[in-house]
């Protein structure tokens, strides 16, 4: 009996808020709005982007960028990852602002089909700025950022990735690929990794940044490692 419904979350520990439309009888329900908490305030994000990537003098291992879709915008965000030796015995499993059924599901794709053994040591996963990510497509940065600190191997803070990761280990296409390389190109990236299922048709002229399609995540350990 209502016309529209909004959602103001945020984490309590962090400065951002997103305002989120559940229901709007009179326009777009994929709309949403970014904050960020001042002491006057809250403040408009106008490039959210640049807020959630974090400004590092050196390259660290264990992080990687993911171009996004919320809501309607395209953004990038960082996905953090720590790999390390189980220190009471039993593995630990965490995932902040990511689902974490979802977190194990990719570590099993790693175990079995590109023969990581990471059953025995702990794995921790955060996205950075404290909001809650549920697109696919990041799922090939999370495996990026998995592997990178596995190998104790910085990525280059110049890379990003879009792209979903299927069970028998496929990088599976995920929609409105120009949108995520637009932002990218507009933030001074030099190189995105996509699924070689949103090639197809993909004009490269238009961007200056490098497009590399992948099939499986092998070829991402290949590409990023070897």
């Amino acid at each position: 009996m209502v016309d529209t419904v909004l959602q103001f979350e945020g984490d309590r520990h962090y400065g951002f808020r997103i305002l989120r439309t559940i229901k709007n009888r009179f326009g777009s329900a994929s709309e949403l709005g970014i904050f960020e908490m001042h002491a006057a305030g809250l403040r408009e994000v106008s490039n959210p982007s640049e807020i959630l990537l974090s400004q590092r003098e050196e390259e660290m291992s264990g992080i990687a960028i993911a171009a996004m879709i919320e809501g309607v915008r395209p953004m990038l965000i960082e996905t953090q990852a720590l790999v390390s030796t189980a220190a009471y015995g039993t593995p630990q499993r965490s995932g902040t602002g990511f689902d974490l059924r979802r977190l194990n599901m990719l570590l099993a794709v790693l175990e079995k089909r590109a023969g990581f053994r990471l059953s025995a040591l702990d794995v921790f996963l955060n996205i950075a700025g404290g909001i809650r990510v549920d697109d696919p497509a990041t799922d090939l940065s999370v495996i990026a950022s998995i592997l990178s600190s596995n190998e104790d191997i910085p990525i280059s803070s110049k890379k990003c990735f879009a792209a979903e990761v299927g069970l028998s280990g496929e990088i599976r296409a995920v929609n409105r690929i120009e949108a995520r390389i637009a932002e990218a190109d507009k933030l001074g990236f030099n190189t995105i990794f996509i699924s070689k299922y949103n090639n197809k048709g993909l004009d490269h002229q238009r961007y200056s940044l490098k497009i590399i399609p992948i099939a499986t995540v092998k070829q991402l350990f290949e590409q990023l490692f070897d």
